[in-house]
């Protein structure tokens, strides 16, 4: 059993979440819809980040969610992936990939987004959850990659529209395929065997 299987990391990152949803709800004194005030205490605003010099920003807006619906959404799909994931990856690695593709969406878009246009939710971590795994399991059972890469942008291409941040999608997506495709390449092939057997037919 891996590392990450033993202390389910996704169970914990999925609890974090919706125990910060929680807390932004009561802060903002709705449930259904995160105040605007407290989108703007934690997400990216790039002109803050900056500017002001507020780089925790970059971290915090992933665990802010808008609405209900999103944290809900998000969840769903971070459970999915998340669980695939820790079939694959040691707890170093998961982190890494959740963390490392969720900051890389955030800095894409702090090149990218306008200044002052407030980003947050935890999709672009869980988009290199994603590609982490897809790409992992065609390399490590040396299949083309091309598939995975096509399913993998598919998705990102259904996820768009407006009001979503397709930059922190791209930048976790690209980041979870990078991340996942070293780690397949540089371990090791477990051992396969095969089983032969003969039969025989008597009078």
């Amino acid at each position: 059993m891996s590392s990450s299987q033993k202390f389910k990391p996704t169970y914990i990152l999925i609890a974090l979440n919706i125990a910060f949803y929680v807390y932004t709800s009561v802060a903002g004194g709705d449930f259904m819809n995160t105040s605007n005030s407290v989108i703007f205490d934690y997400s990216q605003i790039n002109s803050l980040v900056l500017y002001e010099f507020q780089y925790y920003r970059l971290f915090t807006s992933m665990f802010v969610h808008a609405n209900i619906a999103h944290i809900a959404g998000n969840m769903v799909f971070l459970l999915i992936f998340g669980l695939r994931s820790e079939e694959m990856f040691s707890l170093p690695e998961y982190l890494s990939i959740y963390f490392l593709g969720g900051l890389t969406g955030n800095l894409l878009s702090l090149l990218l987004l306008p200044l002052n246009v407030p980003s947050v939710g935890a999709s672009g971590a869980i988009f290199a959850m994603f590609g982490a795994a897809t790409i992992y399991a065609r390399r490590s059972f040396s299949q083309s990659i091309i598939g995975a890469l096509i399913y993998a942008f598919f998705l990102l291409f259904l996820s768009s529209g407006p009001g979503v941040n397709n930059f922190a999608h791209i930048g976790g997506l690209v980041a979870g395929l990078l991340i996942g495709y070293v780690l397949a390449t540089r371990r090791k092939p477990e051992a396969r065997y095969t089983v032969s057997y003969s039969y025989s037919t008597f009078p």
